[in-house]
């Protein structure tokens, strides 16, 4: 069973450090400068970048 977690990651493009949720179920956006960072997948995002740290 997969719990949900809270992830910390880093842009590719512009390095901003935000926290995103592991299930998202849209797509999430850097806020600094709106490279996509992670897609919904009916369960479980597709991190499309760096996981710096899971926050429990």
């Amino acid at each position: 069973m997969s719990l949900s977690k809270f992830l910390r990651v880093k842009c590719n493009d512009c390095e901003n450090v935000q926290v995103i949720f592991s299930r998202a179920a849209t797509v999430v956006k850097c806020l600094v400068c709106g490279r996509t960072l992670a897609e919904p997948r009916g369960g479980k995002a597709d991190i499309k970048t760096e996981i710096l740290e899971v926050l429990e």
